[in-house]
């Protein structure tokens, strides 16, 4: 026992002797920590720090226990219980503090997960855009060159040149109009003005847009409605979201198919469903179908007849506006094609 008045020299030397002692019985306590360790290293952070509380604080209980020889004396027995309450307030601290640190780490793993994500998104955004805004402007270069070096001089092969010019043009800003869309959706920009909309204005006029690409396409359109709900919402990103979606369903339907939009209340909540004929999504794309640029199709060229989308960025426009609205946005492969399915918080009486 070290008494009060030895020296420094002295007290080395008492703590040189105790050491061994000191050793033998707190490095068992230790090792078995760590084999416990080892045991749960797939278990839960809260488990792991919980055994990390505990190790030093049993190895000095049972290391002072062992050099003591058991003997209780005051001092001994105060030792004891200040071990025990130091367990009693530091394990229930590990274990809040290990859930904590636990769902830290789970949500930074999950950042880093959707930045990757993003990031990738990003690039294949980048390379598919460069892609196709190259093909039409070396298209319009090809005919302005053609027209302004005189080979094509006929006033009707001119008005064909300047009739492909502009509708190229037109695809351009089409694409350039999505990209700003889309850039303002995923940079926070997007300001809404919500007011009490009728879906049935938006989708008549969304529906009656789209009816010329339905004849070229010798595809029917068919409307449904139980009751026409009125939604709190932004009246231009409705008509935004509703356009995307049922051209997207004409340009995937083939000849004689039908494209149907049903709207209708569910669950308290605004539904609006519009059905192609596209003969289904293959269950390993139908989660990334709102992907950016996503197609669905290896192929990059424009479909005959001027019936391409340009990027592929609606389907991820109108995932965009429909969360800025608070709503959700499913598919799900449904008779001879797919159903996108839209709810949008109704408008407050």
């Amino acid at each position: 026992m070290i008494g009060s008045g030895e020296s420094l020299g002295e007290m080395l030397a008492h703590a040189w002797h105790i050491l061994p002692f000191a050793l033998m019985f707190a490095v068992p306590v230790v090792l078995l920590g760590g084999l416990a360790l080892y045991l749960l290293r797939r278990g839960s952070l809260a488990s792991t720090m919980t055994i990390l509380v505990l190790i030093p604080v049993f190895a000095t209980l049972i290391a002072v226990l062992g050099i003591s020889g058991f003997m209780f004396t005051p001092a001994l027995t105060t030792m004891t219980l200040v071990c025990l309450l130091v367990a009693l307030v530091t394990v229930p601290a590990a274990l809040v503090l290990g859930r904590v640190i636990a769902r830290r780490s789970v949500w930074e793993r999950e950042a880093r997960e959707r930045e990757r994500a993003a990031e990738a998104s990003r690039r294949e955004l980048v390379a598919w855009i460069s892609h196709d805004l190259r093909s039409p402007l070396a298209g319009i270069q090809a005919m302005a060159e053609a027209v302004a070096d005189g080979v094509v001089a006929e006033p009707i092969e001119v008005t064909g040149y300047a009739r492909r010019i502009s509708g190229e043009t037109t695809r351009l800003s089409g694409m350039v109009g999505d990209l700003f869309e889309l850039s303002r959706i995923t940079a926070g920009a997007l300001r809404l003005t919500m007011a009490s909309v009728p879906l049935r204005d938006v989708v008549s006029d969304a529906v009656a847009a789209q009816v010329p690409l339905a004849e070229q396409k010798r595809v029917r359109m068919v409307e449904n409605a139980d009751v026409w709900p009125v939604v709190s919402g932004s009246d231009p990103e409705l008509a935004r979201i509703v356009r995307n979606l049922v051209s997207n369903a004409v340009r995937h339907t083939p000849p004689d198919g039908t494209v149907a939009v049903q709207i209708g209340i569910e669950g308290g909540e605004a539904l609006l469903a519009v059905s192609d004929g596209c003969g289904g999504i293959p269950d390993d794309e139908i989660g990334r179908v709102f992907d950016v640029a996503f197609r669905g199709t290896t192929a990059r060229t424009p479909e005959r007849g001027g019936l391409a989308s340009g990027g592929g960025l609606g389907l991820a426009i109108a995932k965009g506006l429909v969360e800025a609205h608070r709503g959700r946005i499913g598919v799900r492969n449904h008779g001879p094609g797919c159903r996108f399915e839209v709810r949008l918080p109704l408008a407050m009486p």
